[in-house]
């Protein structure tokens, strides 16, 4: 989840608005119940869509494509 505010974790490691962080679903409900952390769209982390092999925002080339 992308920080929408600065958080300090349960091991005093201090996050700036912004990072993305992994959490357990635990602290995920209590960082969006007090704000820092909002809910994203898309299905990527960054909350945008994957533009995959089949994605159509974008024409992927992928390993196996012939396109450069």
């Amino acid at each position: 989840m992308k920080l929408e505010s600065d958080w300090t974790d349960g091991d005093g490691v201090a996050h700036s608005a912004g990072e993305s962080v992994d959490v357990d679903a635990a602290t995920l409900a209590v960082l969006q119940a007090e704000g820092i952390v909002s809910e994203q769209s898309g299905d990527g982390k960054d909350g945008t869509d994957w533009a995959g092999p089949t994605g159509t925002t974008t024409s992927w080339a992928g390993p196996t494509s012939t396109t450069p």
